[in-house]
């Protein structure tokens, strides 16, 4: 066996996953904060709401570096499938809006 591919599952490995009531409901993110270490990334998901001045995490992912760039190349596979079907998303942002899915600026601190 390739000690490559020791952590692997085999290609022909079906997984069932099991999706429990709550979880099937989902979750509502209008603003995602990501952090990192060496070890890991942290993606926080919060909701913004207009007019109030804080935001409240509503899940939090950690990850290895591996499987945070995994996502990142799954969520463009699928992000590609989606517009070739129905169109380009559009991003109207404004010039100063500082909401959203959006890298923070370097100044900017998480606590």
């Amino acid at each position: 066996m390739d000690s490559n591919n020791q952590n692997q599952p085999p290609q022909d490995q079906q997984i069932n996953i099991e999706l429990g009531e709550k979880e099937a409901e989902g979750i509502y993110s209008n603003l995602a904060i990501i952090t990192h270490s060496p070890a890991e990334f942290i993606l926080d998901f919060t909701r913004i709401v207009p007019g109030v001045p804080k935001a409240k995490v509503y899940a939090r992912i950690i990850s290895t570096p591996q499987h945070a760039k995994m996502l990142m190349k799954a969520l463009k596979e699928n992000i590609d499938k989606y517009e070739s079907r129905y169109g380009e998303i559009k991003l109207e942002l404004q010039q100063n809006q500082h909401f959203g899915f959006a890298p923070l600026a370097k100044e900017e601190k998480v606590n």
